[in-house]
C-alpha cells in the first residue's frame, strides 16, 4: 500500500505550489465574488445582505441586456476571425524554411505590445484624418467614421483585437502542426492527394484538439475584452461597445457598487462556462 501511494503523493507535492496559487488567485476570489454578489457592498467596506436582490435588479437592467448583446456580437466576429488568421499564419509558417524565426517573431510582436499603445495607434488609424481614411481618399472614397458608427465600431474593434492577439494562438497551432507526423502527409502525396485533400483529411482532423483549445481560450478572451474598448471608445457610441466587462468596470469602479458588479461577474462566469461546455460537446468529440 505504501509503495502504491508513493508516486501519487510525490506527484501531488510537485504540483502543490501551483495548486496553492490556483486556489488563492482563482478559486477563492470566485467564491468571494459569489458571496459579494449577494450583498450591497460599497467602497467604504459597509455591506448588507440582500440575497437575490442584485440578480433581480440585473434582470430588469436594460444596460445588462445591451451589454450581453454587444458581447455576443463581438465574440461572434472576433473568435472566427482570430482562429482563421492564426490558422492561416501557422500553416504559412509551417512551410517557411528560410528566416522562419524572424517571421515568427514579427507575427508574434503585436501580442506582446501594450493594449493601451495598440489602442492609441489604431485609434489614429481609424480617425477621419488617419491612415485608413487617407488610403480611402486616394481611391476617391469618402471618409468613414469607423469609431462613430454603431454598425462599424464592433468590427473595427474586433480587427484591432485580432491583430493584437492572434500571435499566441498562431504559436499553439504551429506547435500542433509540428506534432503531425510528416510520413502521413508524404504517404498522401504519394497517393496523389491534393494540398486541400491533405489539409482536410489529415491535417485538420489531427489538429482538432489544438483547434478546440484555441477556440476555447479565444472565446474566453472575447468575453473579457476591456482594454481596447476603454482606450478607443469608452463604451460608446451610444453604448455600441458597452460589453459585460465594461459594465463590471462601471458599476465597480465608477459607481462603487461592488456587490452589483460582482453579480455581473458571476453571470459572465456562468456564460463563459456554458459556452465552453457547449464547445466541448459539439467540437471536441472526445479528442482532447
Amino acid at each position: 500500500m505504501r509503495h502504491r501511494l508513493r508516486d501519487p503523493v510525490t506527484g501531488l507535492l510537485f504540483v502543490l505550489p501551483v495548486l496553492v496559487l490556483f486556489l488563492i488567485f482563482r478559486i477563492f476570489p470566485t467564491l468571494g465574488a459569489a458571496g459579494m454578489s449577494l450583498t450591497n457592498w460599497n467602497i467604504g467596506g459597509e455591506w448588507s445582505f440582500v440575497g437575490a436582490g442584485n440578480y433581480a435588479r440585473l434582470l430588469d437592467d436594460v444596460n445588462f441586456w445591451t451589454s450581453l448583446r454587444v458581447t455576443l456580437v463581438y465574440a461572434a466576429v472576433y473568435v472566427p476571425l482570430t482562429v482563421l488568421v492564426a490558422l492561416g499564419t501557422a500553416l504559412l509558417l509551417n512551410q517557411v524554411v528560410f528566416l522562419r524565426g524572424l517571421f515568427r517573431g514579427m507575427l508574434f510582436l503585436p501580442y506582446v505590445t501594450s493594449f493601451v499603445l495598440a489602442g492609441i495607434i489604431w485609434r489614429w488609424i481609424y480617425e477621419f484624418d488617419g491612415l485608413l481614411n487617407g488610403l480611402l481618399a486616394k481611391a476617391d472614397l469618402g471618409p468613414v467614421a469607423f469609431l462613430e458608427e454603431s454598425a462599424l465600431v464592433l468590427p473595427a474593434l474586433a480587427v484591432v483585437s485580432v491583430w493584437k492577439g492572434f500571435g499566441y494562438s498562431m504559436l499553439i497551432l504551429l506547435a500542433g502542426l509540428k506534432s503531425i507526423p510528416a510520413s502521413y502527409l508524404e504517404a498522401a502525396m504519394v497517393d496523389g492527394a491534393s494540398a486541400w485533400q491533405r489539409f482536410r483529411r489529415i491535417t485538420l482532423p489531427l489538429l482538432k484538439p489544438t483547434l478546440f483549445f484555441v477556440l476555447v481560450i479565444e472565446t474566453i478572451s472575447a468575453f473579457q475584452t476591456f482594454d481596447t474598448i476603454y482606450v478607443m471608445t469608452g463604451g460608446g457610441p451610444a453604448r455600441a461597445t458597452y460589453t459585460l466587462i465594461y459594465g463590471i468596470y462601471e458599476h465597480g469602479f465608477r459607481s462603487s457598487e461592488f456587490g452589483y458588479a460582482a453579480t455581473w461577474g458571476m453571470v459572465l462566469f456562468a456564460i463563459v462556462l456554458v459556452v465552453s461546455l457547449v464547445q466541448r460537446r459539439f467540437l471536441d468529440r472526445g479528442n482532447t
